[in-house]
């Protein structure tokens, strides 16, 4: 009998949502209208909407309300200003050109008197990515005296957390790396040779989008790819240059001894 008691109480508390009540995660991109959804059909007569932003900070605000039977709306005006509208049918919240100032966690009660329905949100807001750059980086060949290799760098700025970079060969991955700090610079190289024919692509994504850049080893690595020229070159181009010079000055010589003879 006493046990049939305590599963009575604990049901009650259950529906009254003191607790029992899960953390549903909601990830989406800046820009993107959301719907935080109250799972209800239509609200009752005498029922009071309240979301709140920031449950877990001492900072927890309302920033949305709805009296279905005064039928009232009011809004947060800072942070929210122009971005919040309810559902008047089912106390659902919608955020309009969400950014990444309104990650955090939501919390909905809904007075039904005598109970009080109670949903968490907890909102991550990702930043748009940009397409990544590949460049030539002509000094990390391994094989300097080889005029066959080709380095290349793919490289994002300013990227927010949870970003990564990625090298594909057609679909087979061949490097990552990744990011949990913000607006940092990330850079991941690729050795690839000159008649390589495989399709190359660096890949920037995060768990709600992706921008990709393809390789184009022909002209990408074209500013290593010239006569003798190789990755790691800085040197051979000394080397070219002194040659010319001294090349250039033994014809002088021997003109002038000529003209002279």
């Amino acid at each position: 009998m006493q046990q049939k008691i305590i599963d009575v109480i604990l049901l009650c508390l259950c529906l009254n949502g003191v607790f029992g009540d899960e953390v549903k995660s909601v990830s989406v991109m800046e820009g993107q209208n959301v719907t935080l959804h109250t799972d209800l059909t239509e609200l009752h007569t005498h029922d009071v909407v309240e979301w709140m932003f920031g449950v877990q900070s001492p900072k927890q605000i309302i920033i949305a309300e709805y009296n279905r039977e005064a039928n009232s709306t009011s809004f947060n005006t800072d942070r929210f200003k122009n971005h919040l509208e309810i559902d008047d049918q089912t106390g659902s919240l919608i955020i309009t050109n969400i950014t990444t100032q309104h990650t955090g966690l939501y919390k909905l009660e809904i007075n039904r008197k005598p109970s009080v329905l109670i949903r968490h949100f907890n909102m991550t807001v990702y930043a748009r990515l940009p397409v990544p750059v590949i460049t030539i980086d002509a000094s990390q060949c391994s094989s300097s005296s080889s005029s066959s290799c080709c380095s290349v760098l793919c490289s994002v700025m300013n990227v927010s957390h949870d970003v990564s970079v990625s090298w594909y060969k057609g679909k087979s991955l061949l490097s990552s790396i990744s990011v949990s700090d913000l607006n940092i610079r990330l850079s991941l190289p690729l050795e690839v040779e000159y008649q390589d024919t495989n399709t190359y692509r660096c890949v920037l994504n995060n768990p709600v989008s992706n921008k990709t850049q393809h390789l184009n080893i022909t002209h990408d690595c074209h500013t290593c790819s010239v006569g003798v020229l190789s990755c790691g070159s800085t040197e051979t181009v000394i080397r070219l240059v002194l040659s010319v010079v001294v090349g250039v000055a033994t014809v002088a010589v021997l003109i002038y001894d000529i003209r002279c003879k």
